[in-house]
């Protein structure tokens, strides 16, 4: 079973939170989060993306980034802007985007569960991606930015936040400027509350699933082994043991598309392209206007000013197959692999990928500007295709779901001491 546990979280002062809270460090670059944190000296991206306090073009893993990271950390403590709680909390976190509010416990997950599959992933991760946040980690001695989680429902955990919700005052209350999104924030002061809370997870909640941040996730599970390791006196109860994640319901979450853009065309002329095309999918053009697939295994292609309907034929796929039958892999098997050659999602050149909060005009965009020579638009996974996937062992192709909103980083932090 899970264990979600209460910790010290450190905040920020209610009147500096909107100012100190920022979008997580991997969905912008550092041009953008410069560009963002610009006369705001209180946001977290001084912290998170500390190169953006240096020169214009320092690498984010260079020597004196880290040592920004930890100058700017201790003065956000120095100068009042993050204030540990006096005892151990658990959190709730609501955002809201187009109407839609889902809840999250913000509380602390243990090292073992990631390690022994009780945290559930469905996607491979980097190693020197995961060493990058392992140093930050490392020289913050803190979870500054929250992972991502799901779990299965439970209608007691429901009625728990429902209870908190309704009846006391969030502590933090905004609405983000850049994206519009709401973003919510009670502190559960009832113990008992709490405490039933861990219960609950504890002895009902068997599995926990990474929905967003497994490098983070594999980054803060490693930092705590590691620790372990070079402590002699190890009892199993110190801070680094757990890291810091939102956990969610599962039916509350929403998966957007995350869609592909291809540099060229593998040689080939944008007629034999799609006569090759054609051989696994039924092709319609649909016009200039912007075309989003509608269905599973129905995909949008832009290439040359055009948009295209694809849907995959039969007998191109194996139903029965769960990684298979997903449309990224069908997409890839069939169009990106045996068409356009590209054999590695995660290290070709030749392709990027757009969350679909972009929306399909960042597609055309990058089509019509020459940077790239095709986009295909994807319909979402399912968070049951999900959680099925992690459940039987298997991972899902690089890139393969776009969750929103993403979290806001500066909340809460957690400390490992």
């Amino acid at each position: 079973m899970a264990r979600v546990r209460a910790f010290k979280g450190l905040r920020p002062p209610v009147e500096i939170v909107e100012k100190l809270a920022s979008r997580p460090y991997d969905v912008m670059n550092s041009e953008e989060a410069r560009e963002e944190a610009k006369g705001n000296p209180y946001s977290l991206l001084h912290v998170t993306k500390a190169e953006i306090d240096l020169a214009p073009g320092t690498a984010d893993n260079a020597p004196e980034v880290f040592e920004k990271v930890v100058e700017n950390y201790n003065n956000f403590k120095k100068q009042g802007w993050l204030v540990q709680d006096s005892e151990p909390k658990l959190y709730i976190y609501a955002q809201t985007m187009d109407g839609r509010t889902q809840y999250g416990i913000v509380g602390c997950t243990h090292v073992d569960d990631y390690f022994n599959g009780i945290i559930k992933k469905h996607e491979l991760t980097r190693k020197d991606k995961e060493d990058g946040r392992m140093v930050h980690v490392n020289i913050t001695n803190a979870n500054v930015e929250p992972v991502f989680f799901a779990y299965p429902d439970n209608n007691e955990i429901d009625e728990i936040v429902n209870s908190v919700v309704k009846n006391e005052k969030p502590i933090y209350d905004f609405v983000a400027k850049e994206d519009g999104f709401g973003h919510t924030f009670w502190v559960i002061n009832d113990q008992a509350k709490v405490k039933r809370l861990e219960e609950i997870f504890a002895n009902d909640i068997k599995y926990l699933y990474v929905a967003d941040g497994h490098h983070r996730t594999a980054a803060a599970a490693r930092v705590g082994q590691e620790r372990r390791a070079k402590n002699p006196n190890h009892t199993g109860e110190e801070e680094y043991n757990y890291f810091m994640a939102v956990i969610f319901p599962a039916s509350q979450l929403h998966i957007i598309d995350y869609n592909r853009v291809v540099k060229d065309l593998n040689g080939l002329s944008e007629e034999d392209f799609i006569k090759a095309v054609e051989q696994t999918f039924t092709v319609e053009k649909m016009g200039k206007d912007n075309y989003a697939p509608a269905k599973l295994h129905e995909y949008s292609m832009y290439l040359n000013g055009e948009w295209y309907r694809l849907t995959a034929k039969q007998g191109t796929y194996d139903a029965n197959d769960p990684i298979g039958v997903l449309d990224v892999s069908i997409l890839s098997n069939n169009v990106l692999d045996k068409v356009l050659g590209i054999k590695d999602l995660r290290t070709d050149k030749r392709i990027d990928f757009v969350g679909g909060i972009r929306g399909l005009g960042e597609l055309k965009r990058r089509v019509d500007s020459g940077e790239m020579k095709v986009a295909f638009a994807l319909y979402p996974v399912s968070m049951n295709q999900l959680m099925e996937i992690a459940d039987t062992g298997n991972i899902m192709p690089p890139k393969s779901t776009w969750f929103e909103p993403k979290l806001r980083s500066g909340l809460v932090i957690h400390e490992l001491q």
